[in-house]
């Protein structure tokens, strides 16, 4: 089976909320792709449609080729993760991944190997209802591993877990991206996807409003900006402002200096005799060209205080 998702045109309707207008985008093998965007952007729709979970009122959703719904062992196929608390709470994690994989046709071994893949060796025979949400969204991994499939789609998967799960986290999708295997990962934390995603989905008002590369997205929300270290700020300010830059704060010795190269502000400052301990390119954070990009298409915003 073909390591894709192609999502074409979905369109759908909640009564007066329009959910989806138009997603278009395709998840190709042997990447960690982020879907980002605000609250009510569409995605948890998006992965619901891919998952036959709702169905588009137009549009079509691909896995490998085909409808989900046609998959007559989806596991072997998709592996996915939405809700971590969705769990029957009484039977242990073992419990509750020998019941997935006995539907499946997949045997107690394959469980065991997913359980210590995911961390959960230790646990396995406690309740999952005594789980912190830490160790449910590990849980959630080892079930979207079950049938080995060459797609995954996880919702929010970094929830939860402790530094040290976050670092696994981490590593373990890159190495899934690796293998050859398309991997969807939806997320609020840019941090977490700056390091683990190759590509990016960002999602806004029901429609793709960006499908780039990590990189391309950052280095052109950089501009060409420089970054400027020093204990003059207010001197610094002012000898830049006078010669045409926009010039924003980041913190009390650091300034974002747009407008002049490196070497035109380090000529300009020692000139001007004002002392600063750094002048370099500035990188923009996957937050800061996010929330840039998705500015218009915020549907829920809190008011300033």
């Amino acid at each position: 089976m073909e390591a894709t998702i192609e999502v074409s045109g979905l369109r759908k309707r909640f009564g007066a909320k329009q959910a989806l207008d138009g997603m278009t985008f395709t998840v190709r093998p042997g990447h960690v792709t982020g879907f980002v965007g605000p609250n009510g952007a569409g995605k948890s729709t998006t992965m619901r449609v891919v998952l036959a979970l709702d169905a588009p009122d137009e549009g079509h959703a691909l896995v490998g080729g085909r409808p989900y719904a046609s998959l007559r062992t989806p596991l072997r196929h998709v592996g996915a993760l939405l809700d971590a608390a969705a769990l029957q709470p009484g039977r242990t994690g073992r419990h509750h991944l020998l019941w997935l994989a006995h539907s499946q046709g997949l045997g107690a071994r394959r469980v065991d190997e997913v359980l210590e893949l995911s961390g959960l060796g230790a646990a396995a025979r406690r309740r999952a209802g005594g789980y912190s949400l830490g160790m449910r969204q590990r849980l959630g991994i080892a079930a979207a591993m079950l049938g080995d499939p060459p797609v995954l789609l996880l919702d929010e998967p970094f929830n939860g877990l402790d530094p040290e799960g976050i670092v696994w986290m981490r590593g373990f999708l890159r190495a899934l991206a690796a293998e050859g295997r398309a991997v969807l990962v939806s997320s609020h934390l840019m941090s977490e996807l700056e390091d683990t995603a190759g590509h990016l989905v960002v999602a806004g008002r029901g429609r793709v409003v960006a499908d780039t590369s990590v990189a391309d997205l950052i280095a052109r929300a950089s501009g060409g900006r420089v970054r400027l270290r020093t204990t003059a700020r207010e001197a610094a300010m002012r000898a830049l402002a006078e010669a045409g830059a926009t010039v924003t704060v980041e913190d009390r010795e650091t300034l974002v200096v747009d407008g002049p190269g490196a070497e035109q502000v380090v000529r300009l400052l020692t000139a001007r005799e004002v002392p600063f301990a750094e002048v370099s390119a500035h990188r923009a954070t996957l937050e800061a060209a996010y929330l840039d990009l998705t500015r218009d298409a915020v549907e829920y915003r809190g008011a300033a205080r």
